[in-house]
């Protein structure tokens, strides 16, 4: 139980990686406040993994301050304070740079960088009182490299990094350190993406990913590969860390 008694909130909580992250949240003795917009999978998946009622449901939109701020305000009460924020939700458009439209870009914007810019600020304001505390952030290996494809979800995950740094330098003082994970796991999302590919394109796609990722030539598993790596970073073992990048993608990225 190497979390028990920490009060941590989860965004993007409904499916995929933050579904993982609050089922190993609460395995390990959590109090846990999961947000999402997605309400019908965000309630089914605190009623499947919570027992004793150490696990509750709200409707938070990260892009919009209001709902941010009343959401934190409403979770931070039920929890009693707060620990940790795993800030897990995001979301990704497939453009190349010419075709990039306001829509898109305003979406992924909103979400990917002002959403982490504002569930942190509401973090910051309820962990700088107790003096201490502990946001991950998630990145992407996606903010690293050239990606003409994903021109907007590149920018995006490239401000995430350069925020997490930021703010693990400023608030560093108040006892708060903040990471950022870049990870390469199999999600719903992937497996759609999978879906919609031709044979031709899904046989490249996975020719391509065997030689990419040493280990084991494949997207990890959310799970078992994910899973623990955000228990160690809400966990007093990860407390002399701070303003990291750190991929959990099976060896595709280095990070220096």
């Amino acid at each position: 139980m190497q979390l028990e008694g920490k009060r941590i909130i989860v965004t993007g909580g409904a499916q995929g990686m933050g579904e993982a992250t609050v089922r190993a949240y609460l395995a390990e003795g959590a109090r846990v406040a999961a947000m999402d917009v997605q309400d019908e999978a965000g309630h089914a998946v605190v009623e499947s993994a919570a027992a004793d009622g150490a696990g509750a449901y709200f409707h938070v939109d990260v892009a919009d301050r209001g709902a941010v701020e009343d959401g934190f305000a409403e979770a931070v009460s039920w929890l009693g304070g707060l620990d940790v924020l795993a800030h897990v939700a995001g979301v990704i458009r497939t453009q190349r740079p010419e075709e990039i439209d306001d829509a898109s870009w305003d979406l992924v914007m909103n979400v990917n960088v002002k959403g982490t810019m504002l569930t942190n600020q509401a973090a910051f304001r309820a962990m700088q009182e107790q003096g201490s505390g502990a946001i991950i952030n998630f990145g992407s290996v996606s903010g690293l490299r050239a990606e003409p494809r994903g021109a907007i979800y590149s920018a995006s995950k490239g401000a995430v990094h350069s925020w997490t740094r930021t703010v693990a330098a400023a608030w560093g003082r108040s006892g708060i350190r903040v990471n950022a994970i870049l990870p390469i796991i199999a999600t719903p999302m992937y497996e759609k993406n999978r879906a919609s590919m031709t044979p031709a394109q899904l046989e490249r796609f996975t020719r391509e990913t065997e030689q990419a990722i040493p280990l084991g030539g494949r997207y990890g598993d959310a799970d078992r590969d994910l899973a623990p790596v955000m228990v160690f970073f809400a966990s007093e073992a990860s407390r002399f860390i701070t303003g990291q990048l750190i991929p959990v993608d099976g060896g595709l990225a280095s990070v220096r």
